[in-house]
């Protein structure tokens, strides 16, 4: 019989100070809501994002993330969201 090793990552420190602070203040992820129109509009109705935007998320640095969020909250338009950035 074979042995199985499984290594698991470092556990996380108990002192949260010493991870990176995160520049989108205290946003989810994603301005994602769930009601997705990227199909058939060019901006989605629901998060207010380009297609383009949808389809790069990912792969944004957060300060890039942080440029988007804060024209949908300017814009007002996005259905998910309150211009306080509250979801509705």
């Amino acid at each position: 019989m074979t042995a199985l090793l499984i290594q698991l990552p470092p556990a996380m420190p108990d002192d949260i100070s010493s991870a990176p602070e995160s520049t989108l203040l205290g946003r989810p992820d994603s301005p994602c809501v769930g009601i997705c129109s990227t199909l058939f509009d060019e901006v989605c109705q629901g998060c207010g994002r380009t297609q383009l935007e949808v389809s790069n998320w990912v792969f944004m640095t957060d300060e890039e993330r942080n440029v988007v969020w804060t024209r949908i909250l300017a814009e007002g338009t996005a259905q998910g969201y309150n211009p306080d950035g509250s979801r509705k």
